[in-house]
């Protein structure tokens, strides 16, 4: 009996072992099957993860950020103990002693699979990061195996801070945020050393399930949740008994709920200037590297000067849109059932898309009209017991466009204006003496739009830039991406030209009729007022903006050098050559005018406009530097107090120095005496050039002081009419001088520099004839000529001008003024006699 027992058992065993060899086998084929083909692990120890891209301004603030994934790259030592430790109460409290994979909980779990229920996860934090970087979503049990594996490998190659590292920067949670440090940014605005117990177990207890915890619409749930993750802090002894009471007892409190300030909004809203940022550093870097790279971008931007030329722009723009009284609106009307209560109508404002980037403007809905006012309502701000209201008065400017394009009649009462539920922009009006309130403004984006930019003639740094009235209105940047025709702020480029070519600014040029054989016909081109002023003085011709003394200089010159010139400039890589386009009639961007003119003031050495200071990578190295000029002395500790540096500059000359100061100071004069008089008043030197195109379709201004160099540009983004009066000097002028003002107080000016190699000679400005050195009166101006040229007393015959003889003159085809000197090719004075017809003589050349 013994015997068969000891044989049954023995039998027994054998068979348990057998068995037992059987599954181990098995379950390492199975492992050896799953294990063959594998993505490396290794490759996470270089865990690089898509980052913000953040824009500081020049005084370190950020000023805008972009991704594609909201994550703040955290490395472990940086991550608080509080956080590690609530992620690891709340997903793998055995993280720190199991090899990879928790056999407890994967007991637990087959076990509840095989009574019918959903097959769940128990995945350790390690198994997570298999899943969330090499391996698939999907619940299945190869899934889960091939989990394991990489689980128990990873174990082996890094240790467990490196691990919980890579977890905690990768975890989603939420509201489009990954990782630990954007979450807390995201739902308490903090850095994760100023979380509390309680909100650092609120982000552990998201990520099982971040949507169905929201801390305002499923707030029971959330706070289930967190409390949870508390208990178990308390039992793993993360936290005391005190501290953990404190923390379940507390609110939820978050930025979705209201309770602190979202991080967006501690920035200034998006604009032009950070978008230009992204449009063209995606272009340089990929978009791949600037929204997922983690880059660190200096912008060239001054907030202040930003501020000033949004407003400046804006101003003017909305003074034309008042003035011509044609009322838009925003466009979007609420329905009845969106009004029933105070509530439900701020919901709905609240979620329409208007403009909300506009200073001193807000959103509102007409909630009532009465006979002659409108009651409003208006986002972010209480109604008070009498409301708020738009009254008759602020609507008489505007006239409604009615459904057959033609216009009503001047609004006498707001409901000829507006309807209730339509969406407007509203302005509270204040007192200029003491600031209090008076009454609510009805406001609306202008149809008209603009551009502005300003920056520094030395470095390129763009300190300010407006592509619109409003970025959230309308993104398209009209100071990059618009081009249009700049009109006669083109025509220093002519002159730039000639004065290279040996044209000085007291050079004759005779403003008369002109015909031009073209394809398409003769051209007959004339001046703005349509009249003619016979032999003029260059300097007159730019003061003036004469368009036949410029087409004759071109047609003089040639066009291949005046478009060598423009294309050297960089206002156009290849431009045509036709006399029309020394007018301007080919189109090009502000901002390539803004460039081109800061050559000028900057005595003539090629500068290339940035907005961006420097780049660096997510490691802190610089991969980008827009300054190459080279500090001769920085590291010298030796140099004398109050001596500054010596800097070195490397860039290329693109046109003479003489000549930048010449056609400097002949563009001042457009300030003092010409297109422009009245327009600027600053107190350092200025020099610009205005810009009207045909039919008044886009107006320019563009002007620079000794540092900064600024343009301004407005027209309909389908191009049409201004209208009567419509013209650089008096649109966009003010404009230039409001933003001037601003940084003039700022960064100063001074006198242009003046390069060696000329020397000062007094000419009459009417006549062109060179002045006694004692001259004075407002006839007479100070020319800067070449070492080595000089005009000789003008000759006056029989009460006619005096001229220079021994400088070009260009006389055109037909009559002149009897009295005129002709110096011809061969040097030979010649005196007009009397109407002589030079026709015989000339084809319209230099003599």
């Amino acid at each position: 009996m013994l015997r068969f027992i000891v044989s049954f058992f023995g039998g027994i065993f054998s068979w348990l072992t057998i068995g037992a060899l059987f599954a181990a086998l098995t379950v390492g084929a199975v492992f050896w099957m799953y294990g063959r083909d594998l993505p490396n692990h290794e490759q996470l120890a270089q865990y690089t993860p898509p980052t913000i891209s953040r824009i500081y301004s020049g005084e370190g603030r950020i000023i805008d950020e972009f991704a594609r994934e909201r994550r703040l790259y955290a490395p472990s030592n940086e991550i608080p103990d509080l956080v590690k430790h609530a992620f690891i109460s709340a997903e793998d409290k055995n993280f720190y002693t199991h090899q990879g994979y928790d056999l407890r909980g994967m007991i637990a779990a087959a076990v509840a699979a095989a009574r019918g229920a959903r097959l769940r996860g128990a995945s350790t934090i390690t198994q997570q990061v298999m899943k969330n970087f090499l391996l698939s979503s999907d619940r299945s049990a190869e899934r889960k195996i091939k989990e394991l594996i990489l689980a128990s490998r990873l174990e082996k190659t890094l240790s467990k801070e490196d691990i919980l590292e890579l977890y905690l920067n990768e975890i989603f949670l939420g509201q489009n945020s990954f990782g630990v440090t954007a979450a807390a940014q995201t739902y308490f605005n903090k850095t994760l050393g100023e979380l509390a117990p309680q909100e650092a177990a609120y982000l552990a207890a998201l990520p099982k399930s971040p949507s169905n915890r929201h801390p305002v619409r499923n707030m029971d749930t959330a706070l289930f949740w967190r409390n949870n993750t508390l208990r178990e802090m308390y039992e793993n002894h993360y936290i005391d008994e005190a501290a953990y009471n404190a923390a379940k007892d507390a609110p939820l409190l978050s930025v979705q709920n209201g309770d602190y300030e979202p991080f967006r909004a501690q920035m200034p809203p998006r604009d032009y200037f950070t978008d230009e940022i992204r449009r063209q550093l995606s272009r340089n870097f990929g978009e791949e590297e600037f929204f997922a790279g983690g880059l660190s971008i200096r912008a060239t931007m001054d907030p202040e000067l930003q501020v000033e030329a949004a407003n400046a722009l804006r101003h003017q723009l909305e003074s034309y849109d008042r003035e011509k009284g044609i009322w838009l609106g925003t466009g979007v009307v609420l329905g009845a059932d969106m009004l029933v209560d105070e509530q439900t109508w701020r919901d709905a404002l609240g979620s329409v898309t208007v403009a909300r980037d506009i200073e001193g403007w807000r959103p509102a809905v007409v909630l009532e009209l009465t006979n002659k006012n409108a009651r409003i309502g208006i986002e972010g701000v209480e109604n008070d017991e009498d409301g708020h209201w738009i009254v008759a008065d602020d609507v008489n400017w505007a006239r409604k466009k009615l459904e057959d394009g033609e216009l009503a009649r001047k609004a006498r009462v707001v409901s000829d204006l507006l309807a209730v539920g339509e969406v407007i922009h509203v302005k509270a009006l204040t007192k200029d003496s003491d600031g209090s309130f008076v009454r609510w403004s009805l406001r609306q984006v202008p149809e008209l739009q603009g551009g502005f930019m300003a920056m520094d003639v030395n470095t390129g740094r763009v300190l300010a830039m407006q592509g619109g009235f409003s970025y959230q209105h309308s993104v398209f940047n009209r100071a990059t991406q618009a081009t249009r025709q700049p009109g006669s702020s083109f025509k220093p480029f002519v002159y730039a030209s000639a004065l290279d070519s040996g044209f000085s600014p007291a050079t004759i040029i005779v403003d008369a009729p002109i015909e031009i054989d073209t394809p398409q016909g003769v051209w007959r081109p004339h001046n703005a007022s349509r009249k003619f002023y016979g032999p003029t003085p260059l300097r007159t011709g730019i003061e003036q903006s004469r368009n036949l003394m410029t087409i004759r200089l071109a047609q003089e010159v040639g066009m291949d050098v005046v478009a060598a010139y423009a294309e050297r400039f960089g206002v156009y890589n290849n431009m045509g050559r036709f006399l029309a386009n020394a007018l301007g009639a080919e189109e090009t961007s502000l901002f390539k005018m803004v460039a081109a003119y800061a050559m000028f003031a900057n005595g003539g050495e090629r500068v290339e406009p940035t907005l961006v200071d420097r780049v660096q990578d997510r490691w802190g190295k610089t991969v980008y530097r827009h300054d190459q000029r080279t500090c001769d002395d920085c590291q010298n500790v030796t140099i004398d107090p109050g001596q500054m540096p010596r800097i070195t500059s490397n860039r290329e000359r693109v046109m003479n120095a003489v000549t930048a100061y010449q056609l400097t100071s002949m563009m001042q004069g457009v300030v003092r005496r010409g297109t422009a008089a009245g327009r600027v008043q600053l107190p350092v030197p200025v020099a610009a050039k205005t810009g009207t195109t045909n039919d008044a379709r886009d107006v320019w201004f563009v002007g620079f002081t000794s540092n900064i160099a600024a343009g301004c540009y407005m027209g309909f983004d389908q191009p049409k009419t201004l209208g009567r009066g419509a013209y650089g000097a008096s649109m966009c002028g003010p404009v230039f001088n409001a933003f001037m003002k601003k940084a003039t107080e700022k960064y100063g000016g001074g006198p242009f520099k003046l390069p060696p190699g000329g020397h000062f000679i007094k000419i009459d400005r009417f006549s062109g004839a060179r002045l006694p050195d004692d001259a004075s009166g407002d006839y007479v101006v100070s020319e800067y000529f070449r070492d080595g040229e000089e005009p000789v007393f003008g000759l006056m015959f029989d009460g006619g001008f005096a001229m220079s003889q021994n400088l070009p003159l260009i006389i055109p085809e037909g009559m002149i003024e009897t009295g005129a000197t002709v110096k011809t090719s061969t040097g030979e004075v010649v005196i007009v006699p009397d109407k002589a017809d030079f026709g015989t003589v000339s084809s319209g050349g230099l003599y």
